[in-house]
C-alpha cells in the first residue's frame, strides 16, 4: 500500500450543513482542492456517521480524490449521525430524494463545475444505482460498488425466495443498534440530547416491514433497478468480488446497460472497497482506476477507461479450503460483451435414478459468513462435512482444466409429498486428497419456483421440474479434480427452515447442471496499478484486558440433537479517534436449531455502542436485543432498546410482534 503525502493539489476540509426542501439539513463533509477553477463533486451518502464510523475509510479516499482535483464530499442520511431529521427506511423515498437534492445543491455552488459523480460501496453503492435512475440532471457518472439492483432476491433479506435467516436477522438488528446513536456535542452542541430522544421515539425496528412482504412485491421492487435498466442515464463502473453476495449485480448491469457507458470489474475480494488489502486480495489501485472514470466522464479527457473490455473479472486457480486468504492464486480477464462469446454452456447430466434429499436440520453451518469483511473465519472451511449431509453427483476433470466464468444452473426433477420446501445447491472442487473447497451455491424456496412475486404450495405427491441459478463465479478445475454438485434440503442458518420441510425425492435421471465454461484465453494486457491512499485518520485500537470472543464458534449439545452458532461479526471494536472521542462496539449473534425440527430454528443478536467523550463527561451507551422464532403459522420478533446517558437510563422499550408466514 503506498500512501500518498504529496497531490498536485492542496486541500482544504469543511463541516457544514447542506439545506434540504423544508428546512432539514444534512450533515457533510466537504474535501476541496485549492484551485481559482470549478470542479466536479464526488459525492458519498449513507447513514453509518461521517464523524465517526466510516471516517477511518472515509479518510482513504476523500482526501486523495480533492488532491487530484475533485470535490469530495461525505454527507450522512437524514436522522443518522450529526444530520437532522428523523430516520427512515432503507433506501425509502424521502432517502433518495435527499440525495437528489444534495446534487442539486452541490451542482449549484459556486466551486463546483455543475457535474457531480456518485459512489458508495453497500448502502452507498445501492443509493448510488438508486438516485443514477432518478437521472438527476448533474450527475454525470456513477462507481458502484457491491451493491445490488433487486433489493428482494440480492440483498440480505431473501434468497432465492426464502428468508435469508443469517443477514434477515442480523442485519436488522445491526441496524436497530446504529441507529439509535446520538448525534455528537462536539459536532451540534447542546441540542444533541433533544435530537436524540426525537430520533429514539421515531424507531421502528426494520425487521418488522422486511418481514411484512415476503414475496417481490411493489414494497422490494421500488429502489430495485432491474425494473427499468433504461433509467440510468450516467455512466456506471460496476464493482464487486467474487466473496461478495452482490456480485451477479455487476453481471446484470454489464449485460442490460448501454454497453457506450458501463464497464463491470469482478476481484476475488470481500465485501469491501478493492484497494484496502483486505483478505482475500489482491488488492488493486482502485483510487487511480476510479480517477479514470472521473476524468472521462466528469472532465471529458480520454484516459482509455471506455477502451477496456466491457467485463474486467478475476479467474481463480484451485486452491485448498481455508476461511482466510491473503491473496487467492489466479489472473485477470477481459470480455469485450456479456454474454460473453467465450463463455458456452455445458450440461453436465446427473444419473443414479430416484434418490431422496432430506438433509439434517443443521446442514449449512460450514457455510460461512454471508457478508466476509476480510476477517478470518469469513469464508467456507473445509465441505465435506456438509457433503455428507447432501446428496453428490461428481464429474472427474480429465486432461485439460476446465475454467467457468458466469453462473452455474440446476434443472430439478423433484417429488415432494409437502407443501413446503427447500433446495440448495453447492458447486465445490475437490482435490485428489478428498478435501472439498466451495465454488459457488444457490438456493431455492420450492413454493417460489414459478416466480418469486408468488407463493404456490406443492402439490401433494407431484413431480416438477424447477430450474435455478448459482451465484455467479470465476473458477479453474484443473486436470484430476473432480467437480462436485451437492443438494440439501436445508442451508441454516443461511435459510431460515420452512414449516413441515421433509425433504424431497430428486429423479437424478431427469436432472442437471449447466456450467459456464470459458474457453481458456490470457488476457495481459489487463493490468491495474498498485493501491494508492491518502494519509491514514490516525485512529487507535488499544489493546482490552477480556480475550477476543471467537469469530465464530459451533456448540453441539449432543443429548439434545441442538446445535448453536455464535458469531462476532467485528465491525470495528474499540477504538480511539484523534479528537478524544472514545468508541466501543460489542456484538455477538447467536443461531440455534435442533438437528430433526425446522420449527426450533432461533436467531439472536446483543449489541453494545458506547460512546464516551471524556474532556466533555460525555458517556452514552446502547444495548439492544433482537430475537426471531417462528412456528408453524408465524414468524415471532422481540426487539430490545436501552440507552442510557451517564449510567442513567434515559430511553427503553420493547417491541414484541408476530407476523404472518406466508412465503417465508
Amino acid at each position: 500500500m503506498h500512501i500518498q503525502t504529496a497531490f498536485p493539489y492542496e486541500t482544504t476540509r469543511e463541516d457544514l450543513y447542506i439545506p434540504l426542501p423544508g428546512g432539514t439539513q444534512l450533515y457533510a463533509r466537504i474535501w476541496r482542492p485549492v484551485t481559482d477553477e470549478p470542479v466536479p463533486a464526488l459525492l458519498e451518502y449513507l447513514p453509518y456517521r461521517l464523524s465517526d464510523w466510516t471516517a477511518p475509510r472515509d479518510w482513504q479516499r476523500h482526501p486523495w480524490y480533492a488532491g487530484h482535483g475533485y470535490a469530495s464530499v461525505r454527507v450522512d442520511v437524514r436522522g443518522h449521525g450529526n444530520s437532522e431529521g428523523m430516520p427512515g427506511d432503507e433506501y425509502d423515498a424521502q432517502e433518495l430524494a435527499d440525495g437528489v437534492a444534495v446534487i442539486h445543491w452541490l451542482a449549484q455552488q459556486e466551486w463546483c463545475s455543475g457535474r457531480v459523480g456518485m459512489f458508495g460501496i453497500s448502502w452507498g453503492g445501492f443509493n448510488s444505482l438508486q438516485i443514477a435512475a432518478l437521472a438527476p440532471e448533474p450527475l454525470k457518472a456513477i462507481v458502484t460498488v457491491c451493491s445490488a439492483d433487486d433489493r428482494y432476491d440480492n440483498d440480505v433479506h431473501y434468497m432465492g425466495g426464502s428468508v435469508l435467516a443469517v443477514d434477515m436477522h442480523a442485519w436488522a438488528a445491526t441496524m436497530l443498534a446504529f441507529v439509535c446513536r446520538p448525534p455528537d456535542p462536539a459536532d451540534v452542541g447542546d441540542d444533541w440530547r433533544q435530537m436524540w430522544l426525537d430520533r429514539l421515539e421515531a424507531v421502528d425496528p426494520f425487521i418488522h416491514t422486511w418481514l411484512s412482504h415476503q414475496t417481490r412485491d411493489a414494497y422490494w421492487k421500488h429502489g430495485s433497478v432491474c425494473e427499468d435498466y433504461s433509467a440510468i442515464k450516467a455512466s456506471v463502473l460496476a464493482v464487486g468480488g467474487w466473496h461478495d453476495p452482490y456480485r451477479d449485480t455487476v453481471l446484470r448491469l454489464v449485460e442490460h446497460l448501454d454497453p457506450a457507458k458501463v464497464r463491470g470489474i469482478i476481484g476475488p475480494w470481500s465485501h469491501q472497497y478493492p484497494d484496502r488489502g483486505l483478505p482475500p486480495g489482491p488488492a488493486i489501485g482502485f483510487l487511480q482506476e476510479t480517477l479514470r472514470w472521473w476524468d472521462q466522464h466528469l472532465k471529458d479527457e480520454d484516459t482509455g477507461v471506455m477502451a477496456e473490455p466491457l467485463l474486467r473479472s478475476w479467474i481463480s486457480e484451485s486452491h485448498r479450503p481455508a476461511t482466510v486468504y491473503e491473496t487467492l492464486p489466479g489472473r485477470w480477464v477481459g470480455e469485450t460483451s456479456w454474454p460473453s462469446q467465450d463463455v458456452t454452456p455445458v450440461a453436465y447430466a446427473l444419473q443414479g435414478g430416484p434418490q431422496i434429499v432430506h438433509s439434517p436440520q443443521q446442514t449449512g453451518l460450514d457455510a460461512g459468513r454471508f457478508f466476509p469483511f476480510g476477517n478470518d473465519a469469513d469464508l467456507p472451511p473445509d465441505q465435506r462435512d456438509e457433503d455428507a449431509k447432501s446428496l453428490c453427483f461428481e464429474f472427474p476433470v480429465a486432461d485439460a482444466p476446465i475454467e467457468i466464468l458466469g453462473r452455474p444452473r440446476v434443472k430439478l426433477r423433484i417429488r415432494m409429498d409437502v407443501p413446503r420446501g427447500q433446495a440448495i445447491a453447492r458447486l465445490c472442487d475437490v482435490a485428489p486428497d478428498g478435501s472439498s473447497t466451495l465454488v459457488t451455491r444457490g438456493a431455492l424456496n420450492l413454493a417460489a419456483r414459478n416466480g418469486r412475486d408468488r407463493t404456490d404450495d406443492w402439490p401433494a405427491g407431484a413431480t416438477e421440474d424447477v430450474t435455478f441459478e448459482l451465484n455467479g463465479i470465476g473458477h479453474t478445475f484443473p486436470p484430476g479434480h473432480r467437480i462436485r454438485l451437492a443438494l440439501s434440503s436445508s442451508y441454516w442458518p443461511w435459510i431460515w427452515p420452512q414449516a413441515g420441510s421433509a425433504g424431497f425425492t430428486l429423479e437424478a435421471d431427469e436432472s442437471l447442471v449447466e456450467l459456464p465454461v470459458r474457453r481458456h484465453t490470457e488476457d495481459p494486457a489487463i493490468r491495474f496499478e498498485e493501491p494508492e491512499q491518502s494519509e491514514p485518520l490516525g485512529v487507535v485500537y488499544p489493546e482490552t484486558l477480556d480475550p477476543p470472543r471467537p469469530e465464530r464458534l459451533i456448540v453441539r449439545d449432543v443429548a439434545k440433537g441442538q446445535w448453536r452458532m455464535e458469531v462476532d461479526p467485528r465491525y470495528g471494536g474499540t477504538r480511539v479517534y484523534p479528537d478524544g472521542l472514545e468508541f466501543t462496539e460489542e456484538a455477538v449473534e447467536t443461531y440455534t436449531i435442533q438437528e430433526a425440527d425446522p420449527l426450533s430454528a432461533r436467531t439472536r443478536s446483543d449489541w453494545t455502542i458506547r460512546l464516551h467523550r471524556p474532556e466533555m463527561a460525555w458517556d452514552v451507551q446502547i444495548d439492544t436485543r433482537s430475537e426471531i422464532t417462528a412456528d408453524a403459522d408465524d414468524f415471532h420478533t422481540v426487539n430490545e432498546v436501552v440507552c442510557t446517558e451517564g449510567g442513567e437510563v434515559v430511553f427503553h422499550r420493547t417491541w414484541e410482534k408476530s407476523i404472518p408466514r406466508t412465503a417465508g
